[in-house]
């Protein structure tokens, strides 16, 4: 199933991979502003002599055809970096840019992708149809995908694969099982509005302050009373503003937060229970409330048959050994767009190393991953897309 060409071109690469992520690394950019990232990616691949054309305003899609007709299979990286400020001062290769560091990983997926395209061009002539490199903008965000959609990326793609490094397991796993793996994630904002007035006076107001705590209190009992136990959901209050001083009642209270789940009907049930109980709440003290529901990403849903070949690629490169299975996460990731235009699948590549401290979570300021694993992703992009296309 697997190519023995490209596994020994992904050796032979093997420094210019971690060079190239280390470059990355130092040089992190924020979603929507990845504009250094598009310009080495797009003049990579042209060196390469693979077609490609920049979106707007970053990202690439390159196109490797391959000597014999076929399908066409894209393979998908994200590039942006997060708003974390980086504390991991010993590191060489460390963030250059005060704020700004890639503590998600998405450094390691540009390099990874990159060598694999390198080693796929490499096997041109044995490649029966084509490869779509997608260098996805803004993930982060969860707009890029969606951008890159409308821009043509997915367009007479016949199957799509994606993967993220995963620092909570062992280096070198590789994990990517049928169904739910990454949940919706939403947004809500609710506005409480009361009537404002001295804090020795209640009687003369309407306290937003009760009124949010309440509906704070309350909310959990959406998913505990509302939905089916088996249905995983998860919904969250992260951040309450209210208040002005410390004897004015409050006038006005915002509440944010957000909503994870898998199944589309319970996404739909959240979104409606939660405009119930803020409306009611707010009568009930004599106040109003308004919902603005935000919807970000699909949950990432893997279609059996693409996650079956990419469990078989992995166990034929790397060894029986090397599967595991990853329960799915209530973490959100845009690749669900793409999933939506092709089946596909998004496996998990482990970077977890104790001995090198890389098991902080992601999006932390001592995020790291154990370099070893880069090679594990490059050749894992790169055997699928040619175990898919020359699959019989």
């Amino acid at each position: 199933m697997i190519l023995e060409a490209i596994k020994k071109e992904i050796i032979n690469h093997a420094g210019e991979l971690v060079d190239i992520r280390r470059k990355l690394h130092s040089e992190p950019e924020l979603s929507w502003e990845e504009y250094g990232t598009t310009e080495y990616v797009f003049n990579y691949l042209t060196e390469l002599g693979i077609g490609c054309r920049k979106t707007e305003p970053t990202g690439v899609i390159g196109e490797l055809v391959g000597a014999k007709p076929g399908k066409t299979v894209a393979l998908r990286a994200d590039m942006d970096a997060l708003s974390v400020e980086e504390l991991t001062s010993d590191l060489p290769y460390r963030s250059k840019e005060q704020g700004k560091m890639h503590a998600c990983g998405h450094d390691a997926h540009t390099a990874m992708l990159l060598i694999a395209a390198k080693a796929l061009v490499s096997v041109k002539d044995q490649l029966e149809g084509t490869v779509r490199f997608l260098f996805q903008p803004a993930e982060e965000v969860a707009t890029g995908a969606r951008a890159m959609v409308q821009q043509g990326a997915m367009e007479g793609v016949d199957n799509v694969f994606g993967m993220h490094i995963w620092s909570q397991s062992p280096t070198g796993m590789v994990s990517c099982t049928a169904g739910p793996s990454f949940a919706s994630a939403d947004i809500f904002n609710i506005r409480f509005t009361g009537r404002g007035g001295h804090g020795a006076m209640p009687q003369a107001c309407i306290d937003a302050s009760v009124m949010a705590s309440s509906f704070v209190m309350n909310v959990q009992s959406i998913v505990s009373r509302t939905i089916d136990p088996q249905q995983p959901a998860v919904v969250t209050v992260g951040k309450m503003t209210v208040g002005t001083r410390f004897n004015v009642i409050a006038e006005n209270a915002l509440i944010e937060g957000t909503v994870r789940c898998f199944d589309p009907t319970v996404r739909d049930h959240i979104e409606k229970q939660l405009e119930v109980y803020a409306r009611n709440t707010a009568e009930l003290y004599g106040g109003t409330a308004e919902l603005e529901y935000i919807r970000g990403t699909q949950a990432v849903v893997n279609e059996a048959e693409s996650a079956q070949l990419a469990r078989a690629v992995a166990a034929e490169a790397f060894g029986e050994d090397a599967l595991y299975h990853e329960e799915p996460t209530m973490g959100g990731e845009d690749f669900s767009f793409f999933l939506d235009e092709a089946p596909g699948c998004f496996a998990l590549v482990g970077a977890g190393n104790p001995e090198k401290d890389t098991e902080w979570a992601h999006h932390h300021g001592r995020f790291n991953i154990d370099e070893e694993a880069l090679s594990t992703g490059a050749e894992l992009y790169a055997q699928y897309a040619y175990s898919y296309l020359n699959k019989k």
